[in-house]
């Protein structure tokens, strides 16, 4: 089920970031969400729908969300869309916010890794732990100071737990740092993925246990851009897929009954066999092996005409 919303307000934040409010629309509340809550966009431009995961960065509201994005010079176009052509009132659709990085009430103390736009999960959450007294640090990459979202904010509201690094001034977050925190630490990480990936291995490396690892890896999600319609073959049925669903929900919603858990590819619970045709594959989970005649339907799609198998 979608969420139809207002474009209200529209702030550039950096040369290259935006913050967009959004506000429901005929006078409706917001669902209310947790810090470190994401939500899917379904942004039309022409043809195309351009469906993309944006972390909220306000406190928890059923007054309106905030989301900001980033331009991305290379990208798939739905930032650029973003970026060029929404404006102030203007309307679209969202999904239920999902929380699938939030703050874990057994650390006893929480570090957030933030590189450029993976800042925004990161402003609710650290938000949450001023409120409740929890102890708290951030360490945040950014460029330059020009170009770090949200600099002047966090420099005012949590000075004494930031320490920023400009990798073009020469600074730069060393991995080792994670060996300094104290027993009972709960690092969360968002940025590149060459920046969590270091980060999530040196802290493995170090001892961390694995469930005190967090990272944002929403990213994934439709990472190449616009969705192709495709069709998909299952025992008797054939099942149309369009632009907007997933092939997960295009099954479930024939009664093929996929259990299903993350919604991320990155749990592997809706796996299934694909006897025929070509995949996308956008999931964390699979191995490059698995990848030849397995699929996750949550997130990965099909080309043309495909044939899975439950078994």
């Amino acid at each position: 089920m979608r969420i139809p919303v207002v474009v209200s307000k529209i702030i550039q934040e950096t040369p290259h970031v935006k913050r967009f409010t959004l506000k429901p629309q005929l006078d409706q509340s917001l669902p209310r969400f947790h810090p470190g809550a994401h939500i899917l966009t379904y942004l039309h431009s022409g043809s195309e729908c351009f469906v993309r995961s944006y972390s909220l960065t306000n406190c928890p509201s059923h007054d309106y969300y905030e989301i900001a994005i980033l331009k991305k010079v290379r990208g798939s176009g739905g930032s650029s869309c973003w970026h060029e052509h929404v404006k102030r009132g203007q309307t679209l659709t969202i999904s239920y916010p999902r929380n699938f990085l939030h703050p874990d009430l057994s650390a006893k103390h929480h570090v957030f890794y933030a590189g450029g736009i993976g800042i925004t999960p990161f402003l609710s959450m650290m938000r949450w732990c001023r409120k409740r007294g929890a102890s708290f640090e951030l360490h945040y990459s950014a460029k330059t100071k020009h170009d770090c979202a949200f600099y002047e904010y966090i420099n005012r509201e949590h000075p004494d737990q930031t320490t920023f690094y400009f990798t073009r001034e020469g600074e730069r977050i060393d991995p080792g740092l994670v060996k300094q925190h104290r027993i009972g630490t709960h690092l969360y990480i968002c940025g590149p993925e060459s920046f969590q990936n270091e980060i999530k291995t040196a802290a493995l490396h170090t001892g961390y246990p694995k469930g005190s690892v967090h990272l944002e890896s929403f990213v994934q999600l439709h990472s190449d851009g616009f969705n192709n319609p495709f069709t998909a073959r299952l025992e008797e049925k054939i099942i149309n897929v369009n632009q907007e669903d997933t092939l997960l929900d295009a099954l479930n919603k024939e009664g093929a009954g996929i259990p299903f858990s993350c919604r991320m590819g990155q749990c592997g619970t809706c796996e299934v066999a694909v006897k025929k045709g070509d995949i996308v594959h956008r999931d964390s989970f699979l191995t490059e092996e698995e990848r030849c005649s397995r699929m996750l339907p949550c997130v990965s799609r099909g080309e043309g005409v495909i044939e899975i198998s439950m078994k």
